[in-house]
């Protein structure tokens, strides 16, 4: 099915309808300069959001139409924005060799589809040309580079009162909960009423009671995706527990081993090496994930004042 059909049909089996003009392929929906942006590019742009929101929120139409219809302004605005984008790029002179477009699309054909017949037999199925992929290909690499451009690092500086500050008003977000340093011996049962793997898992506690570490019990006999690490869950906190296991793990003082715990799934043995209570992550440990986020932040700005410049001299008509 081709992207330009997609919507249209999807909206029909929700039983409401679109403006005439999504049945139309050649529907303008924005002039940007001398580029125009169609229907038909606003619907293969969000085409994949309107195959996730035909999951999400299958018999929720009057929610269905609103997320749908804002997936299709969405689309038209990054659109837009792409011919901005284009249109600054020729304007301010810069120019893309066409030896680099082959190279990029050559490269592409390598990641995506493996060779050249794969491609054009996925373009005809998709009723695409090779010239619009190519033209897609440049375009792509040509907005993204001059994003990158326009939103440089250099340009953005990120003092330590700025992180301190975003720290102090964000405490909720750097919030932990009890957490214990856990070990744990997991073995699955092969039917509810395995009474030899109860028996096998009493026999490690009695031999780890006996003086063998834990570390190395686990080693030998657990049957869980830690094995190799001798059990070793790091940090955890009651959350990422089930409850059952979460209301033992959290009963036990530090070096303390629970009695084997019989599940119907499998047998289980816990060593708490180490236990602290619920606190707020100190600055030294967040400080990175602090910085990233207040420069995405600065970048996204940056972006957003460089497309209105861009409006602001440009023609823009909508419809």
């Amino acid at each position: 099915m081709k992207f330009f059909r997609f919507i249209p049909i999807l909206a029909a089996a929700f039983g409401f309808n679109l403006p005439l003009h999504a049945e139309l392929v050649d529907a303008i929906k924005a002039v940007v300069n001398n580029g125009v942006v169609t229907y038909a590019e606003v619907e293969e742009f969000a085409a994949p959001a309107a195959q996730a929101l035909q999951r999400e929120y299958a018999g929720q139409l009057d929610l269905f139409r609103q997320k749908l219809g804002d997936a299709l302004s969405d689309g038209q605005e990054q659109l837009v924005e792409r011919q901005l984008i284009l249109h600054d790029f020729e304007t301010e002179g810069y120019r893309l060799p066409d030896t680099v477009v082959d190279e990029m699309v050559q490269e592409r054909i390598r990641e995506r589809f493996g060779d050249r017949i794969t491609l054009m037999k996925t373009l005809q199925a998709q009723g695409q040309t090779y010239e619009k992929f190519r033209r897609e290909v440049r375009d792509q690499y040509i907005v993204s580079a001059l994003r990158a451009k326009r939103t440089a690092p250099e340009k953005i500086i990120i003092s330590p009162y700025k992180v301190e500050t975003y720290y102090l008003v964000h405490q909720d977000n750097f919030k932990v909960e009890d957490e214990v340093k856990l070990r744990m011996i997991v073995l699955n049962k092969t039917s509810g009423d395995d009474t030899n793997t109860v028996r096998l898992a009493g026999e490690i506690l009695a031999q780890i009671k006996g003086g063998a570490t834990f570390q190395e019990m686990a080693s030998v006999y657990s049957q869980d995706s830690q094995r190799s690490q001798g059990g070793d869950r790091g940090w955890v906190e009651r959350s990422v527990l089930r409850k059952e296991l979460a209301d033992i793990a959290f009963a036990l003082k530090p070096g303390q081993v629970s009695d084997v715990i019989d599940m119907p799934e499998a047998c289980y043995l816990m060593l708490v090496e180490q236990a602290r209570p619920a606190h707020v992550k100190p600055l030294n440990e967040v400080r990175d994930d602090v910085e990233l986020t207040l420069r995405t932040q600065a970048q996204k700005q940056l972006e957003q004042q460089w497309i209105e410049r861009l409006k602001k001299k440009t023609f823009i008509r909508l419809f």
